[in-house]
C-alpha cells in the first residue's frame, strides 16, 4: 500500500468542508479559494476544484457572482448560500466530533494489551 495514495484520499475526505469553510466569512474566486488552500498545505490544482465548485453549487450550498476586473478578464466569486451556512455548522460539528474520537483513538494505550 502506497502512503501518497492514502494520504491523497484523506486529503480528499475533507476538501469539501475546506472549501465551504474558506468562504464562511467572505465571498472568493477561485485563485483566492487556492491559494488559502495552499498556504494550510493543503494542495489543490484547479482541475479538481472546479468540478468541486460546481457540485456544491448544484448542491445548493454555493452561489456565485461575475465582478469585472481591473487586472484581466471578470472573476467568478463563490459564496455560500443559507442552506450552504447550515450545512457548513453541521459539517464543524461532525469535523470536531470525529476530530475528538480519532484523538482518543490513537493517543490513548492500548488498555487490552497492558
Amino acid at each position: 500500500m502506497k502512503i501518497e495514495n492514502t494520504k491523497a484520499q484523506m486529503r480528499k475526505g475533507v476538501l469539501e468542508y475546506c472549501i465551504l469553510s474558506v468562504l464562511k466569512d467572505e465571498d472568493a474566486y477561485v485563485a483566492e479559494i487556492l491559494d488559502t488552500l495552499k498556504d494550510a498545505k493543503l494542495l489543490v490544482v484547479e482541475g479538481t476544484i472546479y468540478p468541486l465548485l460546481t457540485r456544491l453549487k448544484n448542491a445548493g450550498l454555493l452561489n456565485y457572482r461575475w465582478e469585472e476586473s481591473t487586472s484581466g478578464p471578470p472573476r467568478k466569486y463563490y459564496g455560500l448560500t443559507e442552506t450552504g451556512k447550515i450545512f457548513l455548522r453541521e459539517l464543524t460539528s461532525t469535523w470536531e466530533d470525529l476530530q475528538t474520537a480519532v484523538n482518543i483513538v490513537t493517543t490513548q494505550k492500548n488498555k487490552n494489551h497492558e
